[in-house]
């Protein structure tokens, strides 16, 4: 896998990547600055948490560990409640727009348990902390998925513009379906239909 920016993935290399499915035992969640004096100027902000809210979801049945950011609380607020209440970890915050701009990040990232090669990343703004986030992890290895439905900016523009410079970088953009029925794998788990009341919602 290509992890530099100077070399993005040829077309071949990145349909290899699209082509690897997502596996629950080598996921973390990365819920990025979802912020109580950020998210009100957000475009298509309430289709923005309903589907953070069910990648948590997803996220807790599967046990998919989560890591949870925030841009200078002090200013701009702790993450939202409708968030923040279904989240069991604590927010680490940052000053520096990339997550791996924080070392507390980075550490908490190497110390959850098992394989975690692949990052789901979730969260705004999706053409800033989002980005330079997905960036510093491709930069670092790890394959990296982008639920472009949960996540977003203060502009359609910018969302837009934040998902192709993600895409040409080799992360792989898909949705909060997709990746949710991917990791669920079939109908017939008990993960899906403890699930399946939160999507049909």
């Amino acid at each position: 896998m290509v992890t530099a920016i100077e070399n993005p993935p040829t077309a071949s290399e990145y349909v290899e990547m699209a082509r690897r499915p997502l596996e629950a035992e080598r996921c973390a969640l990365v819920v990025i600055d979802i912020q109580e004096k950020l998210l009100p100027p957000i475009f298509q902000k309430e289709q923005l948490v309903r589907n953070v809210q069910l990648l948590i979801r997803a996220a807790q049945i599967l046990k998919i560990p989560a890591l949870v950011s925030t841009q200078y609380t002090k200013g701009l607020g702790g993450t939202v409640p409708e968030v923040a209440s279904l989240l069991g970890v604590e927010a680490i915050d940052k000053t520096f727009f990339s997550c791996f701009g924080s070392e507390a990040f980075c550490a908490s990232l190497k110390r959850l348990p098992g394989q975690r090669n692949t990052l789901l990343l979730c969260g705004m703004e999706s053409h800033i902390c989002v980005m330079q986030t997905a960036l510093g992890a491709l930069r670092e290895g790890y394959l990296v998925h982008v639920a472009s439905d949960a996540v977003s900016s203060r502009t359609e523009w910018n969302w837009k513009m934040g998902l192709e410079r993600m895409r040409a970088a080799g992360a792989v953009i898909s949705s909060t379906e997709m990746a949710i029925y991917e990791l669920m794998r079939a109908s017939s788990s008990a993960a899906f239909k403890e699930l399946l009341p939160h999507l049909k919602g």
